[in-house]
């Protein structure tokens, strides 16, 4: 375990990732009273919204009411999710979001089409723009995302050579602009991880780039997030993206039309970094409260461990 970060980052995405997807309809209140509960919890980013066409996306058609109401929490980074120049500039005029801009991009094209109903080509068109956008408005680059990057559920297994040409591509692109990357996060958007599959593709970037900071963006759509978090752990990863209570989940992931598990679970996360000693700066009782207070505004089960078991703290000293 010597390798293992002494401390993570963690940046939830519960809020955005989980009303996007649920079918609703889930009350403006609700969504603020969840965010202004996660901000009592320790976390230092939230994700709180995401502003996208709402007639694709209904449950964020109150983005800028949401963003309006919650009380914001010195500290603490509330941020937003946008798709394009319209969405971003919508983030812009919302009061007290810290606006982090981001670039993406994807090893499998199959998915890229059906996800932004985009090619490569136009990808990278696409994102020459949004950093031009990003400069013109003042707003830093913060991190940069490959996503399938372990595997598609319309290309099957990408190979490790693809990543890594999709990786450069990224750069590139920034490059362009005289630019670097402070994070580039992996994304298993599809839930085709495993253990070893994260240590192969995070040594391969990481020998190719070692200068560059990883993060990884886990799916727990096979169970394995926690797993794969692990991994990440063993190879030195110490930022995670991840959602309270597995809110959320990519639609392209969906079996037979039944629901996918969403990000890795925050309070399983969190959980087994507390065992281990590793210091995540989250109050884990406090964040499991908010976990059973996410099952309560949707309405049916979400897949978090931990906030059935409770924390082996609190048990610990009950017995003590």
């Amino acid at each position: 375990m010597s390798d293992m970060p002494k401390s993570i980052e963690i940046h939830e995405e519960g809020p955005r990732e989980g009303f996007q997807i649920e079918a609703g309809p889930i009350s403006t209140g609700d969504k603020i009273a969840f965010i202004d509960a996660l901000s009592g919890t320790g976390l230092t980013e939230i994700q709180v919204a995401s502003f996208v066409n709402p007639k694709r996306v209904p449950g964020w058609a109150d983005a800028d009411a949401v963003v309006a109401g919650i009380t914001k929490t010195p500290g603490i980074a509330y941020t937003a999710l946008w798709l394009n120049e319209k969405g971003f500039l919508r983030a812009l005029e919302a009061d007290g979001l810290e606006l982090r801009g981001s670039i993406s991009n994807c090893a499998s094209e199959g998915f890229m089409i059906r996800n932004t109903n985009r090619d490569r080509a136009e990808n990278i068109r696409v994102q020459h723009n949004q950093i031009e956008l990003y400069a013109k408005h003042g707003v830093p680059i913060y991190r940069g995302g490959i996503m399938a990057a372990f595997g598609c559920n319309f290309e099957g297994e990408i190979p490790l050579s693809r990543v890594l040409e999709t990786v450069q591509e990224t750069l590139d692109i920034l490059a362009e602009h005289d630019m670097t990357l402070p994070v580039l996060v992996l994304a298993d958007t599809m839930g085709w991880a495993n253990p070893l599959s994260v240590k192969r593709v995070v040594g391969a970037v990481r020998e190719r780039w070692p200068e560059l900071r990883l993060g990884l963006h886990l799916h727990d759509t096979r169970g394995l997030g926690v797993a794969n978090a692990y991994a990440g752990l063993e190879m030195g990863i110490e930022w995670f993206d991840s959602s309270v209570a597995g809110l959320g989940g990519c639609p392209f992931a969906r079996r037979d039309g039944k629901p996918a598990a969403g990000n890795v679970c925050t309070e399983d996360l969190v959980f087994m970094c507390d065992e281990m000693g590793i210091e995540t700066g989250i109050d884990l009782d406090r964040l499991i409260e908010v976990a059973e207070m996410a099952e309560r505004i949707v309405g049916h089960e979400l897949p978090g461990s931990v906030m059935r078991g409770g924390s082996l703290a609190s048990l610990r000293a009950k017995i003590s």
